[in-house]
């Protein structure tokens, strides 16, 4: 998977952790995903919990014959964050042949919640 000109590298996001269920991702609080106040974005920490849950479903399906795409997503925003870094860490809760639905915590440095959210990934057939 190239994410050389993708929204993942323009964050800076990075996936840190890969297992079968579980994803972990970090991305920096920086002029890259602040709001103009100074802020963490909360699009930005979307944008970070739909990247690890897209991953995450990649891993799980058959990759010659499906892709995965996101297809709802929501969140919560707990806590401000202005500078550092922000570790989102999903897991799967539900995983069927059409659909997936994740969990995402994101986390600050101290572990103190940033953000939560779920997020729906729809499986597709792969056109050829």
């Amino acid at each position: 998977m190239n994410l050389e000109k993708t929204l993942i590298s323009a964050l800076g996001i990075e996936i840190t952790e890969l297992q079968k269920g579980k994803v972990t991702a970090t991305m920096p609080v920086d002029d890259r995903t602040r709001q103009p106040f100074g802020l963490l974005h909360g699009g930005a920490s979307v944008a970070l919990a739909e990247t690890v849950a897209s991953v995450g479903s990649f891993e799980l399906v058959d990759k010659e014959n499906e892709v995965v795409v996101g297809l709802e997503i929501n969140a919560n925003h707990i806590r401000a964050k202005r500078d550092g870094y922000v570790t989102a860490i999903a897991t799967v809760l539900h995983h069927g042949k059409s659909t997936m639905v994740w969990d995402i915590k994101i986390t600050d440095e101290q572990g103190e919640l940033v953000c939560i959210s779920r997020c729906t990934i729809a499986v597709v057939k792969r056109r050829k």
